[in-house]
């Protein structure tokens, strides 16, 4: 534990615990997560909302015998405490049995990430972020567009206390930055950056990145659907690492015949190495998951071969292994993900990967992605905010956005370029580190007038 909120946090999923324990159950879990996160928005190159949130949700799982109930309550008071584990044990008793029901996990040590928590990021103020908007605003008024966007900070403490003797707790900070750039003739530009550090942010720089796409892709012309060589920018690989987490990296998928792991089997280029990590500082570090059991490095990718999945306690009950510290907040019919991706870098700059199109495109981000074969990692979906034609290595212009369906593992597997440099981001599964890449081809399947 790194601080008052961790021990406050893990004070109260012990009170928790002992009221559940008193309702004759087997087995109990309290998992507490508090959460003081702080909101600057900004539209028509203007900051126009400042809101903070201070929130604590006191989770209760109990089991009689292989019947679970889950519970949750925003009340720490003890009598708000007392009808939470009654309505966790109410819930319990009416149930059907579990019947791979393996228990709680018991206690495992945890490793403390210092590089998970920073006080700059704890205490950022208002003033602050109003002052990094002023920057990305700036660098828009410089390009003559209009900048719109949030920069958000915040601390988040989890503790997990169970019958069996799990007591862990910890407190991260995490501040992202993202701003999207419209231009006067329908250009648009997307620009991003995630720290557990709220100083590492360069705001001026995310807002010239922004500024100047937006400048970049005015006028943008049509170009006709087909197979394109391309160019990713970091955005839009993030999709296809959270994509491959969310359909894939996950031992409940293997176990229900719906992932495309085989461990063993090559699904990509030597050039792609994937793990997930969550004691790497270049990441969002965490320490331990939402069961309490500390997390472990888990290889998923390397050099483009399947080495493993992640797992919470009960899809490693089922395979006799143990867990590697993926479970999430019960009741999780979703089971366990991926929360700390990281991509090995390779040794080409950017400019190393544009320069090795011939003819190509370069892609900023995407959006509106949705599986269409999940046991394929087939997605469709549209770029966004910064699509360039590239002739002879060179950038040669904006073209509108464009319309794909692509097996992400066909990605993988056609990966012939990654640059060194890398970019700690935001996905919807948690932090993820990864560079840009090049691909032999991509599926765009329409065009847009837009």
């Amino acid at each position: 534990m790194n601080d008052d909120r961790a021990r406050d946090a893990l004070d109260l999923a012990e009170r928790a615990l002992d009221a559940a324990m008193q309702g004759g159950v087997t087995e109990a879990e309290a998992l507490v997560i508090a959460e003081d996160e702080a909101l600057t928005r900004f539209a028509n190159s203007q900051i126009h909302q400042n809101v903070a949130e201070i929130d604590v949700t006191v989770n209760l799982r109990v089991a009689i015998g292989k019947r679970v109930g889950v519970a949750s309550s925003g009340r720490t008071d003890a009598e708000g405490l007392r009808r939470l584990a009654e309505n966790a044990t109410a819930i319990a008793r009416v149930v059907e049995e579990l019947e791979d029901w393996a228990g709680l996990p018991g206690p495992t040590p945890a490793a403390p990430v210092a590089a998970g928590f920073a006080q700059s990021t704890a205490a950022a103020s208002p003033e602050l972020r109003a002052d990094a908007v002023r920057q990305v605003i700036s660098a828009a008024d410089d390009a003559g567009v209009t900048a719109y966007g949030s920069f958000s900070s915040g601390t988040e403490t989890a503790a997990v206390a169970n019958s069996l003797g799990v007591r862990v707790g910890g407190t991260r900070t995490i501040a992202q930055l993202l701003t999207v750039s419209m231009g006067p003739d329908g250009g648009s530009g997307y620009a991003e950056q995630a720290a557990v550090d709220v100083d590492a942010i360069d705001a001026t720089a995310i807002g010239r990145e922004a500024a100047g796409k937006a400048r970049a892709t005015a006028n943008a012309v049509s170009l006709d659907a087909g197979d394109y060589p391309v160019v990713l920018e970091e955005y839009a690989v993030v999709d296809l690492l959270d994509m491959l987490g969310y359909l894939g990296f996950s031992a409940l998928a293997v176990q229900e015949e719906r992932s495309f792991v085989e461990i063993g089997k090559r699904i990509g280029s030597d050039l792609v190495t994937i793990i997930d990590d969550g004691q790497d500082p270049a990441g969002i570090p965490m320490g331990f998951d939402y069961e309490g059991v500390a997390k472990r490095r888990v290889d998923l990718l390397d050099r483009g071969i399947c080495r493993g999945v992640v797992y919470d306690s009960q899809t490693a009950a089922r395979d006799d292994v143990a867990s590697t510290g993926h479970g999430l907040p019960a009741p999780n019919p979703w089971g366990p993900f991926p929360l700390n991706m990281v991509m090995a870098a390779g040794d080409q700059s950017r400019d190393d990967l544009i320069g090795g199109l011939d003819r190509g495109l370069l892609v900023t981000r995407f959006h509106y992605t949705n599986p269409v074969h999940p046991k394929l990692a087939i997605i469709t979906g549209m770029t966004r905010d910064g699509t360039f034609l590239v002739e002879g290595g060179r950038i040669v212009g904006p073209v509108k956005n464009l319309r794909f369906t692509q097996s992400y593992l066909d990605a993988l597997a056609c990966t012939v370029g990654v640059a060194r440099e890398r970019r700690t981001l935001r996905g919807f599964l948690g932090g993820v580190v990864v560079p840009a890449i090049r691909l032999e081809a991509w599926t765009f399947t329409g065009t847009t007038e837009h």
